[in-house]
């Protein structure tokens, strides 16, 4: 297998986007990553869009704006873990000498979705877990309920990615929300399913992101910005769940231990003390917290320790979520996959402005997709690891 590269990122701002049409959207993250990557648009080969909620043929409709076809080019959809899968897919072609340049491309407009539908996403048919009422922040709320009798972890603790994220989130110029929250604030906000209120959930948001990928052979011929340090992708992973895992321990779901331990061997890192800088999927503050371990940023059962000592904070041993993450950031359900990748891109090549890391050299993006999808809940769980 060929070695990847990242050449180019683009996303637009995630929020509310009314104005708006998905492929208006997709097709500026898209122009954003050629002119990042400095090259023309007819120089891609292949291209890959996730996306959940959006029109047919949406990636086709989308680059056409940018004069961008007679090229192969795929919709993806995986659940939150659509543009991940995206960025997966591509990398394959890549590695495996299908082509040596294209874009992975990740979109959605939920306004136009509840303008369309109605406010609020539909289960699918079958769904029997969605009719027995185990939705998304019931899921949750029974993995902060174990967090807090299995780890000992406290309403504080529970809230505090949320409070960390949002903080970050101000100065990313990207992000819909860009203001701080207190506990107490996390605390007086409406009850959604206990102990989740309303502040420990991320919106659901409007938005695109776009990374485009190449082969080192290309990247040493067409890069043009010789003052950014090389940053390989250096694993791709994406890991889907059984049905064994619908009655998983929710503090240890087999699908993001296995992406994470698989991914890991392929870069040749170890979780917790290689990686620097983490973003994940964080749509309930509480999963952000659960997740340290499951992805191997300590050891297991100190997740709660590994927050509490001020690791995933910035300036911290290992900062997850610089961006603001999905609660600050926002949630456009096909883009966040993509757009974490491009989010420790531009922290390997040292552009993530006042939310840099320093000194980042390995970075992991984790999206996870499905949990409450059908009656066996499958679960997608995508991971790219890139160095430099």
């Amino acid at each position: 297998m060929r070695d990847v590269y990242t050449l180019g990122t683009g996303q637009t701002i995630f929020g509310k986007h009314d104005n708006k049409t998905v492929n208006e959207l997709g097709a500026a993250a898209a122009m954003a990553a050629v002119r990042d990557a400095e090259i023309l648009p007819k120089e891609l080969q292949t291209a890959y869009c996730g996306n959940i909620y959006g029109p047919a043929n949406v990636v086709q409709s989308t680059l056409i704006r940018l004069g961008i076809g007679k090229i192969p080019m795929y919709t993806v959809e995986n659940a939150c873990a659509s543009g991940s899968s995206a960025v997966h897919l591509l990398h394959r072609d890549i590695a495996y000498g299908v082509c040596d340049i294209g874009i992975a491309l990740g979109v959605e407009s939920l306004s136009a979705y509840n303008k369309k539908f109605g406010k609020g996403l539909i289960g699918i048919e079958g769904d029997m877990q969605a009719k027995l009422s185990l939705t998304m922040p019931s899921f949750f709320a029974m993995l902060c309920n174990r967090l807090m009798e299995e780890r000992g972890a406290t309403l504080e603790d529970i809230c505090y990615p949320s409070i960390k994220n949002h903080k970050n989130g101000v100065t990313n110029p990207f992000s819909q929300y860009k203001k701080e929250v207190t506990f107490q604030q996390i605390m007086d906000s409406p009850m959604i399913a206990d102990p989740i209120t309303l502040l420990q959930c991320c919106p659901q948001s409007d938005g695109a992101a776009a990374v485009i990928l190449c082969s080192k052979e290309y990247y040493k011929k067409f890069n043009q910005k010789t003052q950014r340090p090389a940053v390989k992708v250096a694993a791709s992973v994406i890991s889907v769940g059984s049905a064994e895992d619908s009655s998983c321990d929710p503090l240890a779901q087999e699908t993001n231990i296995r992406s994470a331990i698989k991914a890991c061997e392929i870069a040749g890192v170890e979780a917790g003390k290689d990686i620097d800088v983490v973003e994940m999927h964080d749509a309930f503050s509480g999963e952000e917290l659960s997740a340290y371990e499951m992805l191997g940023l300590c050891p297991k059962g100190e997740g709660v320790a590994f927050a509490r000592a001020g690791a995933a904070a910035m300036g911290g041993r290992c900062p997850v979520n610089p961006s603001g993450g999905l609660l600050s950031m926002g949630h456009p359900l096909g883009a966040s996959g993509v757009r974490v990748v491009a989010d420790i891109a531009r922290q390997l090549w040292g552009e993530a402005g006042t939310n840099q890391v320093e000194g980042a050299k390995v970075g992991m993006a984790q999206m996870l997709g499905g949990v409450l999808s059908g009656v066996d809940s499958p679960v997608v769980a995508g991971i790219q690891i890139l160095t430099k």
